[in-house]
């Protein structure tokens, strides 16, 4: 580890427990936005709504916005968490009037987002979190709160994998670190070789983290599964290393995906990295790398191939969209 990755893990290191609702309301200058992008998430959005307007809307006024960006759920979503008490936004029906195609993913949520929120301070949440505490807001905001120059918290914790085999007797895999899968075996790697100064970070791919809406507006989203990778490494490029913290938040649970649907997830995550690494001048590219990923299902005949698509597209800083600069003061 570089001493300087070395010197960033003492000083912007901190857990949840250091950051209290209370305290941080009498820190607070400006305005919160939390915002949830869900799709399909009928099962635990409204629990999670709940929580926050509870403790950080009713209890202690830290938050002043609670959003849900509806991305295309054909389940009861929408509804639950309006009946939780969150404004929600369906995805599709923001900045309709942009030139182009609508866009499918989380990272177009996140994107929509800042078109339909005003806080200071924007926290994102995913909307599939079990076991939610309202202390993963609290810790995300506690750095922005405290410290003027930090400009992006990322969320860290434990993160089992549940029902894994092997992960319950005593001489198995840790249970409660056999999750990330993605993270340990591609965005660490890419990570560590091309961006080392972000090699600090526990969970680079973390859903849970929040920004000053002057850092998040000036950087652009990629609309997929490589939305989180980006924004590290060009709020890294924008702001510095010092501008960047981390929040232990404990232990997260949430549901799983396939070995098969992780493996898109990773083919999109390194499209990210490599149109950062062309960006940024550190690849000289003579091909463009294949949107396609081919997977193979067993089937009656043998193993039959599956192909899907894994390029990313990507949104612009929001800044430089008309309909949002115009609003602004």
């Amino acid at each position: 580890m570089l001493p300087e990755v070395e010197a960033w893990l003492g000083r912007r290191t901190t857990t949840s427990s250091d950051w209290s609702a209370r305290a941080l309301l009498s820190a607070k200058r400006g305005t919160v936005s939390v915002v949830l992008p869900a799709r399909d998430e009928a099962a635990t959005v409204g629990d999670i709504v709940s929580a926050i307007r509870r403790d950080l809307v009713e209890a202690v006024p830290l938050v002043d916005e609670l959003v849900v960006i509806d991305s295309r759920s054909t389940d009861d979503t929408a509804a639950r968490a309006v009946q939780a008490g969150a404004k929600v936004f369906a995805q599709d029906e923001i900045l309709p009037e942009l030139d182009g195609p609508a866009y499918d993913g989380k990272g177009e949520a996140l994107w929509k987002s800042l078109a339909v929120t005003t806080g200071d301070l924007v926290v994102f949440v995913d909307a599939d979190l079990q076991e939610f505490r309202t202390s993963f807001v609290t810790g995300l905001l506690g750095p922005l709160l405290a410290d003027p120059a930090v400009a992006y918290v990322k969320g860290c914790y434990d993160r089992p994998l549940l029902g894994a085999p092997g992960t319950t007797g005593p001489d198995g895999p840790d249970a409660a670190t056999a999750g990330g899968r993605v993270t340990e075996l591609v965005a660490r790697p890419l990570l560590n070789m091309h961006w080392p100064l972000l090699a600090g970070f526990v969970q680079p791919l973390a859903g849970e983290y929040a920004g000053r809406r002057s850092a998040l507006e000036r950087v652009p989203f990629v609309t997929g599964y490589g939305v989180e990778l980006g924004l590290l490494i060009d709020l890294l490029e924008l702001a510095g290393l010092d501008a960047l913290a981390q929040v232990d938040l404990g232990r997260r649970v949430h549901s799983h995906q396939s070995t098969e649907a992780l493996g898109g997830m990773a083919g999109q995550i390194m499209h990210t990295a490599w149109s950062r690494l062309e960006r940024q001048g550190r690849v000289i590219p003579l091909h463009d790398p294949s949107p396609r990923l081919t997977q193979f299902q067993r089937g009656l005949d043998g193993h039959l191939p599956v192909e899907r698509e894994i390029a990313v597209a990507e949104r612009p800083p929001m800044l430089s969209v008309p309909q949002y600069a115009t609003r602004l003061p």
